[in-house]
């Protein structure tokens, strides 16, 4: 018999590197899913491991093997502690969506760390992991996976808009999800600041004072890009390549970066935003950008809604813990129509402890 109750650990670490997400989420279904998030808490990451993890794309694969192995050992670490300090009991399992160190699905390449059967073993719990590899070999971007809990969990919503290192969004098209990859937000606005010795702009008081470079800004949004249709999705090594390059010829002020790089961002974002009085819930740590979700609205007639602060900031572990219950009850967790795989299924690799193997 198939359960309808589920306590379980889920962790998600995203490429802005703000740290890794944590939370203890309890799972019900009855003619429909809810959830209630229990503990939750962000894990900073050290200067160590905020570098290492910066520097993934450039790795050769057995570098990364080595990395992803520690990595591993790193979040039974940090499970472990969470477990202990929280005093937690009766876990079903861990979801682990891990970090992603490569995202080439256009050549058949994803790559997420944190996924070894180390992870299982120094827990002694199951842990449900790696949730886009399958994607991928059946044809898909592997990403967004985050719209199946949006249908789940946030129908009540017309648009999902998360705006993290990456601004993706999902939404009922034509009787079915749809869900992309916008433009990159946090992941270009806290690489610039960064250089002011600064983790992030604080409510984009910094991009605020800045002047946008009209140069610029076209040509950030005549990038092709934004042309394509859906399904697409990004990643850093495509922002090292197109982004980067592109903002550092000019050689500007970091406040007329930042300014001139919002604006970009809330011009791609407000361009999906079409439709007028629609609900948008917007998560992510960009909804903490005050200026930046302004602009969003001065060029949008959507009616932003900004959740309270545990959904912004967990609403992705909260989701990966979801797709976990639904790989552990063989249930589709992942949509053809959002990542143009061959057909929907149930991702992710199941790890079961191996006492032999715990050192």
């Amino acid at each position: 018999m198939i359960k309808s109750n589920y306590t379980i650990l889920a962790l998600m670490s995203g490429t802005s590197l703000d740290g890794i997400d944590i939370i203890a989420v309890s799972f019900s279904f009855n003619q429909g899913w809810q959830f209630q998030i229990n503990t939750a808490e962000t894990i900073k990451y050290s200067i160590e491991w905020k570098s290492t993890l910066s520097q993934l794309v450039s790795l050769p694969l057995e570098e990364l093997k080595d990395i992803d192995l520690s990595y591993s050992e790193y979040l039974a670490t940090v499970v472990s502690n969470f477990i202990t300090k929280h005093k937690l009991e009766d876990i079903d399992f861990v979801a682990s969506h891990g970090h992603t160190a490569l995202h080439r699905p256009e050549i058949g390449l994803t790559y997420q760390i944190g996924n070894q059967q180390i992870l299982a073993d120094k827990l002694n719990m199951k842990v449900i992991c790696d949730f886009r590899v399958q994607d991928v070999k059946l044809g898909g971007q592997g990403a967004p996976l985050v719209p199946i809990g949006d249908d789940l969990l946030f129908n009540t919503y017309d648009y999902c808009l998360n705006l993290g290192g990456f601004a993706n969004v999902s939404f009922e098209s034509n009787f079915e999800r749809i869900a992309f990859d916008i433009c990159p937000v946090n992941i270009v606005l806290n690489h610039y600041v960064s250089k002011l010795n600064l983790e992030f702009d604080n409510k984009g008081q910094l991009a605020s004072t800045g002047k946008v470079n009209k140069d610029l800004l076209l040509q950030l949004n005549a990038h092709p890009f934004y042309k394509e249709q859906p399904p697409k999705s990004l990643g850093l090594e495509w922002v090292d390549l197109n982004i980067f390059p592109l903002i550092d010829s000019f050689k500007l002020k970091i406040e007329d970066i930042l300014r001139t790089y919002v604006e970009h961002a809330a011009i791609q974002i407000s361009m999906i935003l079409v439709e007028n009085k629609k609900k948008v819930l917007v998560t992510g740590g960009g909804a903490f950008n005050d200026f930046l979700m302004k602009r969003i609205q001065d060029l949008s007639e959507a009616k932003i809604i900004i959740p309270e602060n545990e959904i912004i900031e967990f609403k992705e572990a909260l989701i990966f813990g979801l797709l976990g219950v639904l790989k552990d009850r063989s249930e589709i967790n992942c949509l053809k129509s959002v990542t143009g795989a061959t057909k929907n299924h149930s991702s992710g690799k199941i790890l079961m402890p191996n006492l032999r193997h715990e050192t």
